[in-house]
């Protein structure tokens, strides 16, 4: 505990020291161009190809008026840094963050709401997927727009699926059908007569199954590849994870529901074996990974997989649907949806040139430029006829329809997600090792996290009248 106290200590100094420098150390920076126009400094989070995308939109604003510049920064650990510059007094113009940096930045008092910027330029929630929109507001004022949207889908390999004996056209449609095909598209090794032999996990006898003595070697679906959005495994069962902005509910029946069937896995499978198969698979980015490499037949991917695709495994037979619930009558089309956001930090200079810039990414020809150079989808309402056949990804569409679903679904939004998610983490990995059931895991969550929430509102009660002037009174002038 002494230690942990003196490095959290060390840290508090460490964060006081930066932002004092950045505050009264940091050089004076130039406002405008050399040919007069207004500088807006803009922080990116993306490099390589996304951020080639993004540059490309920023060059065509530049050269679409001659008012305005806007420069390109690059930024590692964005989140972090622009927090820092903003409490510094020295934020950039407009950065790119992440949706679920809006709640959090606008709380702590570092975003310029953008609302009277919005209601000048005529701009509505009918202009874009609701769900984008929702993304972008917190307690009733709008703090961002979105650049770059996803959704989450299955992804399935076809020809293990006709090598299985199952119709490759024909994903499951739900969780027991996703069993179901599951072993049949595992494969598995195990000795016979002194000899080894390969054959799918459906065609073991009961005993076989229940001694566990097998090896994987294929599976057709796991649930901890890639493990993601473990914590979030509920919204296919009908969960929530919170009630409001102030009550946890972890131990909602639904994620109940849904870790009971996690836990299914090493006990059907045998936790050892399943242990030895996932050391064996290689990383993400790469020919490795599990999908790619045809060593997992089923996964739940985003839209950015395409670009994995394309790069790693040419000449894969993929298909893309909508991951099964456990009851697609009652809950069909579940996904989950994450974007890039564009802010303005409180304390930025030009905001209203910021503004402008934002303004023009989210008209339809720049974004569609936007998001087909970063292989994602447009969060507008209405795309060019064209857009899905120009798009590079041949299932664009799933991932467009997923999003407009109503059972689109995002992370709770809560100042302390990040805490929660990573207690649910743990459960998981508790779950999973069969050390403790479900429900006894998720009722720790409950516990540990709601005393962490009941804090925050504590202190969010304090400070709500004082936030919410402010906003209401923001002049952008």
């Amino acid at each position: 505990m002494l230690k942990t106290g003196r490095s959290t200590v060390l840290f508090r100094v460490a964060v006081t020291f930066t932002v004092v420098a950045l505050a009264g150390c940091a050089p004076e920076r130039a406002t405008h161009t050399p040919d007069g126009r207004v500088l807006v400094r803009y922080w990116e989070k993306w490099p390589g190809f996304e951020g080639e995308a993004m540059q490309a939109v920023v060059d065509d604003f530049n050269q679409s008026q001659d008012r305005i510049h806007v420069e390109m920064l690059t930024v590692s650990e964005i989140d972090q840094k622009l927090m820092l510059a903003t409490m510094g007094g020295h934020p950039p113009s407009v950065a790119g963050l992440w949706s679920h940096n809006v709640n959090v930045y606008a709380e702590r008092g570092a975003l310029t709401p953008l609302d009277s910027f919005l209601a000048e330029a005529g701009i509505t929630r009918d202009h874009y997927t609701p769900v984008f929109w929702d993304l972008c507001a917190h307690r009733g004022f709008m703090w961002a727009l979105p650049s770059t949207p996803a959704s989450l889908a299955l992804h399935w390999n076809k020809r293990l699926f006709r090598e299985a004996g199952l119709d490759p056209e024909q994903p499951p449609r739900s969780i027991a059908e996703l069993e179901a095909m599951n072993e049949q598209l595992t494969l598995v090794e195990i000795v016979r007569d002194g000899k080894p032999v390969e054959l799918p996990y459906s065609d073991l006898t009961e005993d076989e199954r229940e001694g566990r003595t097998f090896r994987v070697l294929r599976m057709g679906h796991l649930p901890t590849e890639p493990g993601w959005w473990t914590p979030m495994w509920g919204f296919w069962f009908g969960a929530n994870l919170s009630d409001g902005d102030r009550t946890i509910t972890a131990g909602h029946s639904g994620n109940l529901a849904a870790f009971e069937w996690y836990q299914g896995y090493p006990r059907k499978f045998g936790l050892h074996n399943l242990r030895r198969f996932g050391a064996a698979l290689g990383t993400f980015a790469s020919p490795q990974n599990a999908f790619l490499s045809e060593e997992v037949a089923m996964v739940l991917q985003g839209v950015w997989m395409y670009n994995f695709i394309d790069r790693y495994a040419p000449h894969l037979e993929w298909g893309v649907a909508p991951f099964p619930s456990s009851d697609p009558q009652a809950n069909p089309n579940v996904t989950i949806v994450e974007c890039d956001v564009l802010v303005i930090p409180h304390g930025a200079p030009h905001p209203r040139e910021a503004f402008e810039f934002i303004h023009y990414v989210n008209q339809r020809e720049p974004m569609e430029k936007l998001v087909i150079g970063q292989r994602k989808f447009s969060p507008l309402a209405q795309t060019s006829p064209d857009f899905i056949a120009r798009h590079p990804n041949p299932h664009i569409d799933v991932f467009m329809d997923l999003a407009r679903s109503p059972q689109a679904r995002y992370e709770p939004r809560l100042s302390v997600w990040n805490e929660y998610r990573d207690e649910m983490v743990v459960a998981a990995e508790r779950i999973f090792s069969l050390r403790v059931p479900p429900e006894a895991a998720l009722a720790h969550v409950d516990q540990r996290i709601q005393r962490r929430l009941d804090r925050v509102m504590r202190r969010w009660d304090l400070i709500r009248e004082q936030r919410l002037q402010e906003w209401n009174h923001y002049d952008p002038r």
